[in-house]
């Protein structure tokens, strides 16, 4: 039996105004940009791609079932401009067929810099998702799957029976993706690796028409995904959700293989969907995925560097989270929040310098002409944030 297990990633930042050295004021956040972005989005991928999920689970009577984690900062936006995508996410939920993960609240690196600051941003999203959903959170992803044998540690501590991360070939050596494993010390937690090729065969290839595979239908797919029987057990697809009508077009047909792959996959007796903490509780471990250093699901490294790849991002980081005991001493809510808005990833990934390859997938959203243009104008902001703690440096105001 082949369980197809989907997750999907939804998730929107607070983009930053273009902000001076001169600006004295604290509204940091492009309010009319992230606007049009939100309903633009929400117009050509959450609205539609909910209502495709919708009616498929409906008409599999709870044979086809999803994952989705959605960052706290995406709700945010939802409930203040688009409410009728949270409508659409909890009659999805009302289903019964529709996990939620956890995640930190802020899409933040945090875990790289501040373990007090990761847990209670985790505990703040598992607040978010039992007060919106009435869901509990099982199952925890990292920020863009931001991985090693230390978060699946933690992660444990918290409660969490099971952990998704990247099947990384160097990692997995020559086993597969197709099983469950788990962590060294922690036979008890059970990691969900990604299947790279195929999610990536929809998320980057699906409308790709130099691709020898195109066009790729619900059939072919449901037959690669035939294969592994016999070969593993589960075939992990995370994808970000906004693959669906926002990077690939409802033109190349993208919601259609939606609504029909799970009756394709359906067809063959063997196979069925199940969630990620439903997979957890049905496979045993084929042994040991042994993370020592940090592996993520961004660009073809698979490691650290779509953030942490140059000076700026390094310096940037380093600057932000040092002002975290200021902060929180300060006791102000509004700063605490806008420090925390800061520190979604997207802010550090715009600075990017990586052009090869990758490159496109940096422009996805991207507010910025360049990565230096996106550093300057961050350090601006964060500059004005370090005045309103009183840890401007004497000399600049």
């Amino acid at each position: 039996m082949a369980s197809v297990c989907f997750y999907f990633q939804v998730h929107q930042p607070f983009r930053l105004r273009r902000f001076s050295i001169f600006d004295r004021g604290a509204d940091y956040f492009d309010n009319p940009a992230n606007l049009e972005i939100l309903r633009k989005v929400a117009t050509r991928c959450y609205l539609p791609a909910n209502a495709v999920l919708r009616e498929t689970l409906e008409r599999h009577e709870g044979r086809f079932r999803v994952a989705f984690s959605v960052s706290g900062v995406a709700i945010e936006q939802f409930q203040r401009h688009v409410p009728e995508v949270i409508d659409s996410f909890r009659r999805l939920a009302e289903t019964g067929c529709v996990e939620f993960l956890a995640e930190t609240y802020y899409h933040s690196l945090s875990f790289l810099y501040s373990r007090a600051e990761f847990e209670e941003q985790v505990t703040q999203h598992r607040q978010l998702m039992r007060r919106l959903f009435g869901y509990e959170p099982r199952v925890f992803r990292n920020t863009e799957l931001i991985y090693n044998n230390e978060v699946a540690r933690v992660a444990a501590e918290l409660g969490f029976g099971a952990v998704l991360c990247e099947g990384a070939d160097h990692l997995l050596g020559y086993r597969t993706p197709t099983f469950l494993y788990h962590p060294p010390q922690r036979p008890d937690v059970r990691l969900l690796l990604k299947n790279y090729r195929l999610s990536d065969d929809i998320a980057f290839r699906f409308s790709e028409r130099a691709w020898p595979e195109w066009p790729l239908t619900p059939a072919k797919f449901a037959h690669w995904i035939d294969q592994v029987n016999g070969a593993g057990s589960v075939v992990n697809l995370f994808l970000d959700y906004e693959t669906f009508g926002e990077h690939q077009s409802a033109e190349t047909g993208i919601f259609d293989f939606l609504r029909e792959l799970p009756t394709a996959v359906l067809a063959r007796p063997d196979n069925d969907f199940r969630t990620p903490g439903e997979c957890a509780a049905a496979f045993e471990s084929a042994g040991e995925y042994d993370v020592p250093h940090m592996i993520s699901w961004a660009d073809t490294e698979r490691d650290l560097s779509a953030w942490l790849g140059n000076a700026m991002q390094s310096n940037a980081l380093h600057e932000l989270y040092r002002l975290e005991p200021l902060v929180k001493q300060r006791g102000d809510e509004a700063l605490l929040h806008d420090w925390r808005r800061l520190q979604t990833s997207d802010h550090f990934y715009y600075m990017c310098t990586k052009t090869q390859g990758d490159g496109a997938v940096h422009s996805y959203f991207n507010p910025y002409d360049s990565p230096y243009d996106s550093f300057i104008n961050f350090m601006n902001v964060l500059d004005n944030l370090r005045g309103r703690v009183g840890a401007r440096s004497a000399g600049r105001d």
